[in-house]
């Protein structure tokens, strides 16, 4: 009973039940209010034209001397379903009523006989010897503008019960033919919203042990529970790839933290040993010492500079920097690869524009794209570096003549740890964009397969306020 299949269809029923309820009782007290409208209307149209044939009679038998009247009260009675009920003078002379009942003298202190005198009619409640409950209208009988007595039309208040009951009978039924198709409909509501919630429940239970590769359920629409599983399939999709990339970057980094380790752990163990008696060979065991120790400490930057950008701890600092002396700075880092590689690397830059920003951090961000283009360009390729400044802002491409990056690939490549050739950490492309994004800038790509890649970061003049 607390699944989520059982309160569903549950908690529409009540709400139809609830809602039947209120509209039962509202229209039990209409049809109250209605029923005896009529059936007051109805009385009053009977005692009217009552009251007109009494006094024709009257007039009639009075004329005709003791002749009794033609008027049959009890066929009356019996036609209309009516009680007829009279107190006042005798309106046929030597007739005495005629045949009519006499009214109960209890329900005659019933009557406002000020308005009988007026010539109108009032309406009342009484019960008879009889014990049968009954609803009234008295009206004056007068002949020649005199009113001679009241003469009552009354009918049982069973039958006014009876006629509401009938209709409520008949509305109850339509209610539970209303509530069968309601609940019909709720159960394949409940079925249509409740399975896909429950395959997601269960998708999550698998990704909570660690499964990523589980089976989506297909839910059918736009809706809202179709929109929640195409999310939810994109959060197990990015949470397999997140796994793959943490697990690829721990197999990356374990590998390149070894290498500069072991190297440094063999050269340190030669020189303890005395295995390198020779200055100039020991000379070159600590030279080969500190490049490893330099590698392991850009690894170590590369990942602490990730951290705290992910973690919005970063400072940026504002300063005013040469960008024309900037990018001198960076061209000169990679001039001996590029003629040990027979790379065509070249230099163009069309302004020296001074802007206020994190000059170090530039540089890293100019340095990581230039690694980048020469880890991709082959051997006598040619990269390309240039500056540019106008609108407020400059502009700094790297350019080079790689295999190009696929399109399904041109924001994988700024993910932390995403490396196209299994190779390297995957962390230089991602340090870059965090930082262009810390200092107010972007960094924009434009490449095809086969024809090279253009990386452009695009750095405001001034820092944004």
């Amino acid at each position: 009973m607390r699944s989520l299949r059982f309160r569903l269809p549950a908690l529409f029923l009540a709400g139809i039940v609830a809602a039947g309820l209120v509209s039962v009782a509202i229209a039990f007290s209409l049809l109250q209010g209605y029923s005896r409208s009529q059936s007051l209307k109805e009385l009053r149209r009977e005692a009217t034209g009552l009251n007109a044939l009494v006094a024709q009679q009257a007039i009639e038998t009075n004329d005709k001397g003791a002749q009794a009247p033609s008027i049959e009260p009890r066929q009356l009675e019996q036609a209309t379903g009516d009680f007829i009920y009279y107190f006042g003078t005798p309106p046929f002379p030597g007739q005495g009523t005629g045949g009519l009942r006499p009214l109960p003298r209890d329900a005659r202190s019933k009557i406002d006989l000020a308005k009988i005198q007026a010539g109108k009619t009032v309406t009342f409640d009484f019960t008879p010897p009889s014990g049968h409950p009954l609803i009234a209208v008295a009206g004056p009988l007068s002949i020649d503008d005199t009113t001679l007595g009241v003469l009552v039309i009354a009918k049982r208040q069973t039958e006014l019960r009876d006629t509401w009951v009938t209709l409520m009978k008949f509305f109850a039924v339509s209610i539970l033919g209303g509530l069968l198709v309601a609940g019909v409909l709720a159960w394949y509501a409940s079925r249509r919203i409740v399975k896909p919630v429950l395959g997601l429940s269960a998708a999550a239970d698998e990704i909570a042990r660690g499964r990523y590769d589980v089976h989506m359920p297909e839910v059918r629409g736009g809706d809202e529970i179709g929109h929640l599983a195409e999310r939810f399939r994109e959060m197990a999709a990015r949470l397999g790839e997140a796994e793959e990339r943490e697990r690829n970057f721990l197999m990356t980094v374990s590998h390149e933290l070894r290498t500069p380790l072991t190297v440094i752990r063999g050269h340190v163990e030669a020189i303890r040993e005395g295995l390198t008696d020779d200055p100039e060979a020991e000379a070159a065991s600590l030279e080969v010492v500190a490049a490893a120790a330099e590698r392991l400490e850009r690894l170590v930057g590369d990942v602490l500079d990730l951290a705290k950008l992910d973690s919005h701890r970063f400072t940026v600092l504002h300063e005013e920097v040469d960008m024309g002396r900037l990018l001198d700075q960076a061209y000169a880092t990679f001039g001996e690869e590029a003629r040990r590689r027979s790379i065509d690397y070249r230099v163009e830059i069309e302004d020296r524009p001074i802007i206020v920003t994190d000059g170090d951090r530039v540089l890293q961000i100019i340095s990581n794209l230039l690694s980048n283009a020469f880890r991709w360009t082959p051997d006598g390729g040619s990269v390309e570096l240039g500056l540019t400044a106008e609108n407020g802002a400059v502009a700094v491409v790297v350019e080079d003549t790689g295999p190009g990056i696929r399109p399904e690939e041109r924001e994988r490549i700024f993910r932390p740890f995403f490396s196209r050739d299994g190779g390297g950490t995957g962390l230089g492309l991602a340090i870059a964009r965090e930082l262009a994004v810390a200092l107010g800038g972007r960094i924009e790509l434009d490449t095809a397969p086969g024809q090279g890649s253009r990386f452009r970061l695009v750095l405001p003049a001034t820092p944004a306020i």
